[in-house]
């Protein structure tokens, strides 16, 4: 019997185990039709008939790694400070006590250290609701994930509401993970926290930035009808790569169908919306994602550039100058969106971004204030170039 050429090679220090004449032997013994025929031969017969063995050393398999294309350079405009500060140790250390969870610290947002590191009235934190878990795996997002997160805590809504009113706030930002696992996607708990800040303080201009609710409509409407001022839900990037990009889950025109089903349930409402660039999008992809906004009645749009959280994510496959963001708000103000921030540091809740919102929303809450007037502050809106 030959020796089976599964077995036929195997290598440990570059020499070809199988080629010893002890284990040829083991597979050179009598084959199942010498017992059936009662004709076993002698061993000294068996070795006689067996073929010459070839102790020859066999070359060892190569060794080399495959070569990596190199990873991009962080460039000087994307370079942040380290965080650091008496107010922002100060939010950090009330969050903590509240048990709450921030998207600056689990998105590891780069401008944490600006934005909580402001004075009274100016600091933000993003309050990220639901617990730090999510149920989906977006490819370029660094938030745990689970397909069972712990339950959701009760004291949530009323500890955000004690949080935020706290630090003298007059814009906030909640937002959370995905919870497909409850039947509403969260979407009551996200409308009891808006409700309790409200409560606390009516003039705090609240903006959520919410899930898909897996495209639950009716959880939309919930979360709308809240007493919200901003209803933001990102869609990440151009439609063409929404599925590298993003979990299965999610998609292009289920998260544009999400921000009209909102402006739809509560008219008043501002819909934003975020596009990360650097992950291989083209302009014409961006162009037509763009029109595709501006059609839905989006009202706000937002542009970033990605930052890779982790080797375990999506690389980086460009760093998007300064002058091509100052572009893309140049196109998204040419085709009537209300406000638009696009820079490298900016994100969607962006504390620049904010003010402007404020003092829109200001505008429209005054008396015998006209919808034309309303949409058009006087408050200068920041370029890329404030980042």
């Amino acid at each position: 019997a030959a020796i089976p050429k599964t077995l036929g090679r195997l290598v440990v220090g570059g020499r070809n185990l199988f080629t010893s004449a002890s284990l040829q032997s083991k597979f050179e013994g009598p084959g199942l039709d010498h017992f059936i025929k009662n004709s076993v031969p002698s061993p000294a017969a068996a070795a006689a008939a067996a073929p010459a063995c070839d102790d020859k050393e066999e070359e060892p398999l190569p060794t080399s790694k495959i070569p990596r294309k190199p990873r991009e350079r962080l460039p000087e405009w994307a370079k942040t400070k380290i965080p650091m500060g008496a107010n922002f140790m100060r939010i950090k250390e009330n969050l903590r006590d509240l048990k709450l969870h921030t998207v600056c610290e689990e998105a590891r947002c780069p401008n944490m250290g600006e934005c909580w590191g402001g004075k009274e009235g100016t600091a933000t934190a993003t309050i990220m609701l639901m617990g730090d878990t999510c149920t989906r795996g977006c490819r370029f997002c660094s938030v745990k994930t689970s397909r069972a997160p712990p339950p959701l805590d009760p004291n949530e809504p009323e500890h955000t509401a004690e949080a935020v009113t706290k630090w003298g706030l007059g814009y906030v930002v909640l937002t959370s993970v995905d919870r497909d696992d409850l039947p509403d996607g969260g979407a009551a708990h996200i409308a009891e926290t808006v409700t309790r800040i409200k409560q606390k303080k009516p003039s705090l201009l609240v903006e959520c930035l919410t899930p898909d609710f897996a495209g639950d409509m009716e959880a939309v409407r919930v979360v709308a009808r809240s007493g919200l001022d901003v209803y933001a839900h990102n869609i990440e990037t151009v439609e063409a790569l929404q599925r590298a990009v993003r979990d299965h889950r999610a998609n292009f025109k289920q998260s544009i169908s999400v921000l009209v089903e909102a402006k739809k349930a509560q008219p008043g409402l501002i819909t934003k919306t975020s596009i990360m660039l650097g992950l291989g999008e083209t302009d014409e992809q961006v162009e037509s994602a763009l029109r595709d906004l501006r059609a839905a009645g989006i009202d706000v749009v937002t542009f970033g550039q990605y930052m890779q959280p982790t080797k375990r994510h999506m690389i980086v496959k460009e760093y998007v100058t300064p002058a091509k963001f100052q572009y893309w708000k140049e196109r998204a103000d040419a085709l009537g969106f209300l406000y638009s921030a696009s820079g490298p540091l900016v994100r969607s809740s962006y504390k620049a971004g904010e003010y402007f919102l404020s003092n829109v929303l200001a505008a429209r809450r005054a008396p015998n204030a006209s919808p034309s007037s309303s949409d058009s502050p006087t408050a200068p809106a920041p370029t890329a170039a404030a980042v």
